[in-house]
């Protein structure tokens, strides 16, 4: 995977003015740091939870809304369209419109495009993977295809990793919308695009280019989408190797929330820290 430099953090500075998290190293904004314009965030972990906004997410998007200042909604899940993705927010009270949601499978769609216009792609994945393809001018076939792209899905299917095996092998490039290895349900762990990612690459010796986050193109592709600068853009998410990793090598602000995957106690073991942590996006509503 290529990556972008690295934003370089400097030295802690004078303590933040959030009440959270001024007694911790993190509670420090980055030395010469432009004021916030712009807005990215993860959705799972940071705006819902297990299908239940998180507390004070609701009035975090609405003072966004109100402040006419550009921001996305970000989420590796391939699956849904944004039209899908805005209807179940709006189901639990968070008005997102549809044009500020960006999912992998937008980014894997934009990618291919910049790099094979008008090409050729089999497909294991679900409506929005499907749609964000035909939507940049893609034709699905499983005839020697360009490329075999792997996303999210409901059901694998044993016969269409085989085919996906078999494509790769006569010669089709491998790409795949994220490198998540499991996703949440309610009854635990799901196997994600990751796993069944690793389960071809080991049938094929090929490795998928990953699109998602971490990879910095994501938010490359979102700063892009919403004309924004990464110096004056702070990132929102609940996980370290995804979401913060992906903004800090993007030279983003990176905030972590503690109302999904990582704890206070597990950033402490990364090689690398976000900007500053906060209890959840509640925090943030009076920064917006």
């Amino acid at each position: 995977m290529g990556h972008l430099p690295g934003a370089v953090l400097c030295a802690p500075g004078p303590p933040s003015l959030s009440p959270t998290t001024s007694d911790t190293p993190w509670g420090r904004h980055m030395h010469d740091r432009k004021p916030v314009q712009s807005w990215l965030t993860d959705m799972d972990g940071v705006l819902v939870h297990e299908g239940q906004p998180v507390p004070g997410a609701p009035e975090f998007v609405k003072r966004l809304r109100a402040s006419g200042k550009p921001f996305l909604v970000l989420t590796n899940n391939s699956i849904y369209t944004p039209r899908d993705l805005q209807a179940r927010l709006a189901r639990m009270g968070l008005d997102v419109p549809e044009e500020a949601i960006w999912s992998s499978a937008l980014a894997t769609a934009q990618f291919l495009a910049d790099q094979r216009p008008g090409g050729t792609a089999y497909v294991i994945g679900e409506a929005g993977l499907t749609t964000a393809l035909h939507a940049v001018g893609y034709v699905l076939s499983d005839f020697a295809p360009d490329y075999v792209v792997l996303g999210e899905t409901r059901t694998y299917s044993f016969e269409a990793i085989t085919k996906a095996i078999r494509l790769i092998n006569d010669g089709a490039r491998f790409i795949c919308t994220n490198p998540d290895a499991t996703g949440p349900s309610v009854e635990g762990a799901l196997p994600a695009a990751g796993s069944v990612a690793a389960m071809i690459s080991k049938a094929t010796g090929v490795e998928p280019y990953f699109v998602g986050k971490p990879n910095p193109m994501m938010m490359r592709s979102a700063l892009n989408t919403i004309d924004a600068h990464s110096e004056s853009t702070a990132m929102i998410g609940d996980r370290m190797d995804t979401d913060i990793l992906c903004g800090l090598e993007a030279g983003l602000e990176t905030i972590l929330v503690l109302t999904g995957i990582s704890s206070r106690a597990e950033a402490e073991r990364y090689p690398y820290r976000p900007s500053r942590i906060v209890d959840s996006v509640a925090d943030l509503i009076d920064e917006v």
